[in-house]
């Protein structure tokens, strides 16, 4: 499992060549509240249900509020023997710290 800070996660994202996919682990009402655009929320309550949606070897970045619960599922899906797995460290926190300072916070 390997990590991403925001600005390069911003750099790949503006090049789409070489975007990932972006999962947003967090509950449905913390995703309602913010979001990066074109992340899709798979709660980390669902994700053993939803495993077979995760594409091995396609750059994928685990997303949550601060990093710490992306860590954890990123490393689980690492130790399942799923390529390319990222955790965006500092989560959408620091990602509206350093990147999108409008995004809404909670």
């Amino acid at each position: 499992m390997q990590s991403i800070d925001p600005e390069q996660l911003k750099a790949r994202l503006d090049d789409a060549r070489t975007a990932p996919r972006l999962v947003d682990i967090r509950e449905p009402w913390e995703y309602d509240i913010c979001r990066i655009e074109g992340s899709e929320n798979i709660p980390m309550t669902a994700l053993a249900s939803r495993l077979g949606e995760i594409v091995p070897g396609r750059d994928t970045v685990i997303i949550c509020h601060h990093g710490m619960r992306s860590r954890q599922v990123a490393e689980y899906l690492s130790s399942r023997g799923l390529d390319g797995i990222l955790n965006l460290e500092g989560g959408l926190d620091a990602w509206a710290r350093t990147v999108d300072p409008d995004m809404p916070q909670y």
